[in-house]
């Protein structure tokens, strides 16, 4: 199967990049997780969803949320960074942090990621 252009990735790998989410129950601390990340460089970029209504299953009941939802773009490298500086500015009890490989995008802004991640 011929590869077109638009699925080349930076350096040949397809888990070279991810995008990292997490919950927070108000922007304030949204803003602070996504400020974090950017400003030491683990993530490229970071955007801030919100408000977003969560229902989910929490000490055997079900329980309902208004939470703000941060995606960052970063290096698969740098997920344990990520991951630290998270539950280090979540307030929850179990943060939802999940990475999400990226498997093909747009090779400049992934060479973007790359260029601006690197310390």
């Amino acid at each position: 199967m011929k590869q077109k252009k638009h699925l080349k990735i930076v350096g040949g790998n397809m888990t070279e990049f991810i995008q990292v989410i997490t919950t927070v129950d108000d922007e304030r601390k949204a803003k602070i997780i996504q400020n974090l990340l950017v400003q030491k460089r683990v993530a490229a970029c970071v955007q801030v969803f919100g408000p977003v209504f969560s229902c989910f299953w929490w000490e055997g009941k079900i329980e309902k949320a208004k939470e703000w939802i941060c995606v960052a773009k970063l290096r698969s490298e740098d997920y344990k960074r990520a991951e630290s500086l998270i539950k280090e500015n979540n307030p929850y009890d179990v943060p939802e942090i999940i990475a999400i490989p990226i498997s093909s995008g747009n090779e400049d802004y992934l060479r973007w990621i790359k260029n601006v991640t690197k310390l």
